[in-house]
């Protein structure tokens, strides 16, 4: 059976938002997975090399700590697992970095498409024609976001001198901040505004809105949360025992292919995760807007009334 359209510009509460993202999520989880699978090739290489040349950095300075204590011998090579490790994690920044640009604006062009067909009927192709149409305005409001950055983390650093109330001020300040960037991100894509004009309509919509934003934002991101740990239990599991074998038998990881091989893709696997995870993120913010849009603008519901009444004459 095919699954029913889920109209997105309808003002919504707080609760219909929570129902729809799951629904939404439901229907369109695989179709979406392919897409994000299709145009993150090249990342999820550079994820795979970053996390070996990590894994390896790791592996290599626990066995030259075991070396150390006269379980093994020979000229060490500390600064080599260094380098691996520091080269790895430069490369995983800039990879993280270009990713979380990349797949806000690959989720925001899937929901901009769904929202204009109706429902699933379009290409994968259309989100990509879409997403590389934005990636002037994508990179410069990734720029944009450095200095307000700092500037939450300033505020975050004051509040952490504050008893109690300060981290409750800290949480409020952060979802509420999360809801602005993705919302404007979300506008910008949707409405081929520019970057500063998409920040300061995001800012209206959450500030009028503001205890709904961050409400949405707080409940979806600990469910979103909750269920990245419910994905990462099996793989969990299985390295957790793997490390066990290895503690208790006293196996040389710096030398085992297979330890170098379990705990590369292990954390492979969590990166692209958190990577996904970005996705769903600004799938929830790209819902916000046009409920907060609707409820500002009233243009759905005004199209619908004027629809009747052409119908009626």
């Amino acid at each position: 059976m095919k699954d029913k359209y889920i109209e997105l510009r309808i003002n919504r509460d707080f609760g219909d938002i929570l129902s729809v993202y799951f629904e939404f999520l439901r229907q369109n989880i695989k179709k979406f997975t392919n897409v994000f699978l299709s145009y993150n090739g090249i990342f999820l290489v550079g994820l795979l090399i970053t996390s070996y040349l990590m894994v390896s950095g790791f592996v290599g300075m626990i066995s030259e700590g075991t070396n150390v204590y006269g379980m093994g011998s020979g000229e060490s090579n500390e600064g080599t697992y260094w380098t691996y490790i520091i080269v790895g994690s430069i490369i995983f920044f800039i990879i993280f970095i270009l990713v979380a640009g990349f797949n806000f604006s690959l989720s925001s062009s899937y929901l901009v498409k769904y929202d204009e067909h109706k429902g699933q009927g379009f290409d994968k192709k259309e989100v990509w024609e879409h997403t590389k149409g934005n990636f002037g305005n994508t990179f410069l409001f990734i720029i944009l976001l450095i200095p307000i950055y700092i500037l939450f983390f300033i505020v975050a650093l004051v509040f952490a001198f504050i008893p109690l109330l300060g981290m409750f001020a800290q949480y409020i300040v952060q979802f509420a901040m999360t809801a602005w960037i993705g919302v404007s991100f979300f506008s910008m894509m949707s409405q081929s505004k520019g970057v500063i004009d998409s920040f300061g309509e995001g800012w209206n919509l959450v500030i009028n809105n503001f205890w709904r934003s961050v409400g949405v934002n707080f409940i979806l991101g600990l469910l979103n949360g909750l269920l990245f740990f419910i994905i990462l239990i099996v793989p969990s599991i299985i390295i957790g025992i793997y490390t066990f074998h290895v503690v208790e038998n006293n196996v040389d990881v710096g030398g085992s292919v297979i330890s170098t091989v379990i705990y590369t893709l292990g954390l492979c696997l969590l990166l692209i995760l958190m990577v996904y995870a970005q996705c769903l993120s600004q799938f929830v913010n790209g819902i916000l807007f046009y409920a907060l849009h609707e409820k500002t603008y009233n243009i759905n519901t005004r199209s619908k009334i004027d629809q009747i009444g052409q119908t009626d004459q």
